[in-house]
């Protein structure tokens, strides 16, 4: 996995824009949520709810708040009322669903913090990594029930086995480049790869000398940017055959290449163009090419990645299900697509819901819809409140896997890059289960608690 202070750099550039790309120092926290559950999760029936108290700063604004199921459907509204010194935010769980509530500031409490005649009011502060006012909360009701929102296309399984037909027929022509590396005992290479309509690169690294090892494969989360080849260098420190995929038809070491910044949209309203059939395909012939070698262990292949990376591990662990022995993703973006078409709030690649052909292309590079080929374990964090790969999505696409998950509940985390420090439980049970697997061991999913 690419360490994560690389991977937060990154998006924080994706996301410039936002004042949480530009503050410099912690965000005020005005306000203090206690949930009812301290797991985050209640059953069909309980009353989901949390306790809410003025935080170390004290607040200066006036707040609202909104209940939204699946942060589509609204169930309730409120003003906070803080007078008291507490206050509280409640509402019944009545089906399988996530739970999202938004805090909102909407008044000023002090006149002297009031905006100039004219301008809006600049509210600051909250707990979603934005500095906006915004806080959050997020609670899961039954979520090992939450189903499919779309059904699946009839014919997704033969048209995906076409594609990989079509692209084992295509060598795979592997082109391999030495790349120095400071990290000792390690052989660093970069790969270029044959696949079907495009070419497939990354980095390969490997223990020096002599031996099989256990494979890594690391998918890209979104963006167009170089890899971080000393990260692969350091996997395979660790003893992995590491295989490190850029997402793009372009160098590894290339910031740029000549990828679109919209990338996500095109050939959007057509399964046989969408930038992700590609995509999905260049991860596949990675694939192909580690089976090739000789100094893999030929038993241990596990993938990994984040946002748009957990995406891919996904859809590969459901594109060649025979292969692969774990997958362990942190808010795997892509799942749950058409979810907007019925009451449950869509991310990333955020296909418009306007468009009847994106929303039917859209269901053949859904993750929910690779999930019921997977075979292999897998352990998937999410956060209650990310805004970016929503938790319904997720759970939905554990729901539909037929071997055993581990869901890891981030329940104060939105999307990693912007609240890292509540996200850190996934790249550290990641590490864990890594650490386990490097030395032979199999990974066993720990149940929901």
């Amino acid at each position: 996995m690419i360490r994560f202070s690389s991977r937060v750099l990154l998006v924080l550039v994706l996301f410039s824009g936002s004042p949480s790309a530009q503050r410099g120092g912690p965000i005020a926290q005005q306000l203090v949520f206690t949930p009812y559950h301290a797991s985050g999760i209640y059953d069909v029936g309980e009353t989901v709810g949390w306790t809410v108290t003025p935080g170390p700063t004290p607040p200066t604004y006036a707040y609202k708040w909104t209940v939204r199921r699946n942060n589509a459907v609204v169930l309730k509204e409120g003003k906070l009322d803080l007078t008291a010194g507490k206050a509280t935010i409640e509402v019944v769980g009545d089906q399988p669903e996530m739970i999202y509530v938004a805090v909102e500031a909407y008044e000023n409490l002090s006149p002297d913090a009031a905006a100039p005649a004219g301008e809006p009011p600049h509210f600051l502060g909250g707990n979603t990594g934005r500095n906006t006012g915004l806080y959050a909360v997020g609670a899961a009701v039954a979520p090992t029930k939450i189903g499919l929102s779309t059904p699946r296309p009839a014919d997704f399984d033969d048209f995906w086995d076409a594609k990989l037909a079509a692209q084992a027929k295509v060598p795979i022509n592997a082109v391999l480049t030495p790349v120095q590396t400071d990290v000792p005992g390690v052989e660093l290479n970069m790969f270029e790869l044959d696949a079907l309509g495009s070419k497939t690169h990354g980095y390969v690294a490997k223990p020096a000398g002599d031996g099989k090892f256990p494979a890594l494969i690391q998918l890209q989360y979104a963006g167009v940017y170089a890899l971080n080849s000393h990260a692969a260098a350091g996997r395979a420190a660790e003893g992995w055959l590491m295989i490190n995929v850029d997402s793009h038809d372009k160098l590894p070491s290339d910031p740029s290449g000549n990828v679109p910044r919209g990338y996500q949209a095109v050939g959007n309203t057509d399964r046989e163009s969408s930038y992700f059939l590609n995509m999905y395909l260049r991860d596949s012939r990675a694939l192909d090419y580690l089976l090739t070698r000789s100094d893999w262990d030929g038993r241990t292949i596990v993938l990994t990645g984040g946002s748009m990376g957990g995406q891919q591990s996904l859809a590969l662990a459901g594109l060649r299900a025979e292969k692969i022995s774990a997958v362990l993703v942190c808010v795997p973006a892509g799942a749950d697509s058409n979810g907007d078409l019925h009451g449950r709030k869509a991310g990333y690649p955020n296909w418009p819901t306007v468009n009847p052909d994106v929303m039917k292309t859209a269901l053949y590079f859904d993750t929910v819809n690779f999930a019921s080929r997977i075979k292999a374990p897998v352990m998937a964090g999410m956060g209650f409140i990310d805004t970016i790969s929503p938790p319904a999505g997720v759970w939905t696409a554990l729901n539909q896997v037929h071997g055993p998950v581990e869901a890891l509940p981030l329940i104060e985390s939105e999307h990693d890059n912007l609240t890292p420090e509540k996200g850190r439980a996934c790249p550290a049970r990641t590490n864990e289960i890594l650490g386990q697997m490097v030395h032979g061991e199999s990974f066993t999913p720990k149940a929901l608690q």
